[in-house]
């Protein structure tokens, strides 16, 4: 297939298809992009990271040894996967390069980070929270009133120092490759942040098979390599390139003494969601018996495995339809949905593997460590029956099909309802956009050679914030404080994990230190075993509630009645993160979807009335079935 190229003619069809799959997300969960921040009552100082680092000496001297030279490192980031989406946390897809991991190193099973991955990606790379670091929500959905403050911007601010940066100047190499979102302006670009070298994608998705923006959001998908525009190769799936394009930048230094930190997020399992035929067809009759029952099995996989305690209950979203009373094909074309979205994760684990083999050919493996994660929890914006009318017209006249044989092949749209994301998420409630465990709590491995622990499971509460003080204490590199290379900057917030990975204590905050998230009203306070949370209309009712969820990761027993001090005393601490990390309220009738709209009309059809017009008449048919399915979940 041709490369697929916008241009005016093709920009009414694009903003249908945004209408179409915009307002399924805004319905299901209202589109809400959370901005995740980390709180401490007090901001770290010089005094505090001095004490904190001699704190972990003895941790950081169990992992590196005397005479080690400084490790490897490998972060490897995954988009939109859910808490149960790989084997080692109990699901049923094939993920051996990830169980490996596992087995030589640490599960953590109590890790959050923010509902949407602009916000998230500021924190993992910052260890500062994402309000505090310019990313409180994507810029795509950021309303003018907020734009008018600096950390409102949506792009990583310049106040802040990613921990590629810190480690370019300690003496490392530094290598990315795969989806940025934090910043497309030449000086926003992540070869000026600190990545000596580069290939990203600029946009939050695009094809895994051709240069094409999935959504009109993009005049083009936004490929740079080292700071300047690039084309894909023809042969281009994404999970491939971007090891490819990895192990390409590791072999040019190999051998020159200097240690290497490769960052690598993939575009998998983000929407388009699609794979190789060869992985979709190993999950061909797997999930016949429908997202209730996988929603089950993975919730008793999950206990087997330690994963959730053995008392966990589980809600059912309101977004969960009724696997029986859909018929035979219907019930055919969902679970080939699912088992593209199970080839893909497979996919994304084949090809971690070939780095892997690659380190272990070359003799890098013993002292790489490896990171694993994802971004956020479980994408569930794809529609409820992506076949029905104007559902299936629209990806038509975008070039897209929903065929059932080529679903996830080059040229398919594919995604995964919110039915399936609910069991993608087992046994969490709700999913990404919304503040419960299912769009915040995912999968964390910490692994390799040199660590202590082996196969061990930790359920210390960590968040993503946490990410870069761990990653810097593994190379040894002292934190900055208020002050970096002659300029202010924000203060890391996050914690060591090194005495966890080292097995020396059992939590790294105490019960008294407190993180905060926010946003567009989704907002949460954990503290200790506990989590105060709010989440708004349509999914959520607007009120807070009170959860233990150490005992409760499903969120089914709201202890606000039961526990009234804890939760008055929580929400004053909320409060108080509110005032210090400068969040901002929300202006009267902001929605997601019709932000997006707006955004999108008025950068790309400002000059042109016609077409403006023209836009609003397609769209408004979507609008009122938008409307309509709020009323429906509501």
């Amino acid at each position: 297939m041709a490369r697929a190229r916008l241009g005016l003619s093709t920009m009414l069809v694009y903003l249908a298809v945004a209408a179409l799959f915009v307002p399924f997300a805004a319905a299901q969960s209202s589109l809400s992009i959370d901005a995740v921040t980390d709180f401490r009552t007090d901001n770290a100082t010089d005094t505090d990271t001095n004490a904190a680092v001699t704190a972990a000496l003895p941790a950081v001297e169990s992992v590196h040894g005397a005479d080690k030279p400084r490790p490897n490192i490998v972060f490897i980031l995954a988009d939109d996967l859910g808490f149960t989406d790989i084997a080692p946390y109990g699901s049923e897809v094939n993920t051996p390069s990830l169980s490996a991991l596992a087995a030589s190193g640490v599960r953590f099973t109590n890790y959050h980070t923010a509902a949407n991955c602009a916000p998230a990606r500021a924190m993992l790379l910052t260890g500062v929270n994402n309000h505090l670091a310019g990313v409180p929500n994507i810029p795509e959905m950021l309303p003018p009133e907020q734009r008018l403050q600096a950390n409102y911007q949506g792009v990583l601010g310049d106040d802040v120092v990613t921990v590629a940066t810190l480690l370019e100047d300690a003496g490392y190499h530094t290598y990315m490759a795969g989806k940025w979102h934090l910043g497309m302006e030449p000086d926003k670009r992540p070869s000026r942040r600190g990545f000596g070298r580069t290939v990203a994608m600029m946009d939050s998705g695009a094809d895994n098979w051709e240069q094409r923006p999935y959504l009109p959001l993009y005049e083009q998908a936004n490929w740079f390599a080292d700071g300047e525009r690039m084309t894909l190769p023809e042969d281009f799936y994404s999970s491939q390139f971007l090891i490819d394009k990895t192990i390409e930048f590791v072999g040019e230094n190999h051998g020159d003494g200097q240690p290497f930190f490769a960052y690598v997020p993939f575009m998998a399992v983000h929407m388009p969601v699609q794979a190789p035929q060869e992985y979709t067809d190993r999950y061909a009759g797997v999930y016949d018996a429908g997202w209730h029952a996988l929603r089950e099995q993975r919730l008793q996989r999950a206990v087997a495995l330690g994963i959730v305690p053995p008392a966990t209950a589980m809600t059912e979203m309101a977004t969960t339809r009724d696997w029986d009373a859909l018929d035979a094909q219907r019930q055919r074309y969902e679970a080939k949905r699912m088992a593209v979205y199970a080839g893909m994760i497979e996919a994304m684990d084949f090809h971690i593997g070939r780095l892997v083999d690659y380190l272990k050919l070359t003799g890098q493996y013993e002292n790489t460590i490896f990171i694993f994660t994802s971004d956020n929890g479980s994408e569930a914006s794809g529609p409820d029956n992506p076949q029905a009318w104007p559902t299936r017209l629209a990806p038509a006249l975008l070039g897209y099909h929903l065929d059932y044989e080529r679903l996830g092949l080059e040229g398919s749209y594919n995604t995964i309802s919110p039915s399936f994301a609910s069991a993608s998420a087992s046994p969490l409630s709700f999913f990404k956009f919304y503040a419960g465990e299912g769009g915040m709590r995912v999968p964390l491995i910490i692994a390799g050679d040199r660590l202590p622990r082996r196969n061990a499971l930790d359920t210390a509460f960590t968040w993503a914030t946490d990410i870069t003080p761990t990653i810097l204490s593994l190379a040894g590199v002292t934190q900055p404080g208020s002050r970096y290379a002659g300029r202010p900057v924000q203060p890391i917030t996050g914690y060591d994990l090194v005495p966890l990975l080292a097995g020396d204590v059992e939590r790294v905050r105490s019960d008294d230190d407190a993180v905060g998230y926010e946003l567009t009203g989704h907002a949460v306070l954990f503290q200790g075993d506990y989590k105060l949370v709010v989440n708004q209309p349509p999914l959520g009712d607007g009120e807070w509630k009170l959860f233990n969820i150490v005992t409760d990761p499903g969120e089914t027993v709201d202890l606000a009645a039961a526990q009234p001090e804890r939760f008055q005393r929580m929400l004053l601490r909320y409060e108080l993160f509110q005032q210090e990390n400068s969040v901002l309220p929300m202006p009267q009738g902001y929605t997601q979807m019709r932000q997006l709209l707006l955004n999108t009309l008025h950068t790309r059809y400002r000059n042109d009335l016609l077409v403006l017009l023209l836009s609003l008449l397609v769209l408004s048919p979507f609008y009122v079935a938008y409307r309509m399915r709020r009323k429906v979940a509501a």
